[in-house]
């Protein structure tokens, strides 16, 4: 797929408020500072696209990107170590549940995981609760490029291990970075792919 234009077009709170779901979307959700942000730019080849920041709790909002005036692509807030107060952690958490539950043009959710680091328990029990949800969601690795293919590989294992346990079959997984355009076509082609299955109610 070549992306021939990606614009933004609205940033809410309110899942209610988002564009008519009357085209297929894909939403990018991680922990804070996994690399959302940059990731999408990257996808798109468009710098600054998607705001990104080295302080984490950057994206505090549902924002809609439209993308080939023909699907929509979706940051959502981190989970996780965001530096903002509880009260807004928990106001994220239950606009990000509207969100999902609700929104009936959302073909799947790209969790985006820090290479670098083991099995994180956030992270499983967020892709448990997509599972149990009936959400359909992939593995996004990031940050590829940050450590050994040894490590990387150990990394890899350790998730299917920590993943089999609970799952019969283990979500496709897509192995990206940022910096050096790793995963870009893998990706692109994945939600190619997807688009034509989107049937608009």
């Amino acid at each position: 797929m070549e992306i021939k234009t990606a614009q933004f077009i609205i940033s809410n709170t309110d899942a209610s408020k988002c564009p008519a779901p009357t085209m297929p979307e894909y939403a990018f959700i991680g922990r804070s500072n996994v690399g959302k942000s940059s990731l999408i730019n990257m996808l798109c080849n468009k710098k600054g696209l998607a705001k990104t920041s080295g302080k984490p709790g950057k994206t505090q909002l549902i924002n809609h990107f439209i993308i080939n005036d023909s699907w929509y692509l979706v940051d959502l807030p981190g989970y996780g170590y965001a530096q903002v107060s509880k009260d807004k952690r928990n106001a994220f958490q239950q606009f990000i549940t509207d969100y999902i539950l609700t929104r009936k043009n959302l073909m799947c959710m790209m969790v985006l995981l820090d290479a670098r680091l083991e099995p994180q328990k956030i992270d499983l029990e967020f892709m448990d609760w997509l599972g149990e949800n009936q959400i359909p969601f992939v593995m996004v690795f990031t940050k590829i490029d940050k450590l050994s293919k040894r490590k990387f590989a150990d990394n890899i294992n350790y998730y299917k291990e920590e993943m089999g346990k609970t799952w019969d079959e283990l979500p496709q997984s897509f192995y990206t970075s940022a910096e050096e355009k790793i995963g870009r076509d893998d990706l692109l082609s994945f939600i190619n792919n997807a688009n034509p299955l989107f049937k608009a109610e």
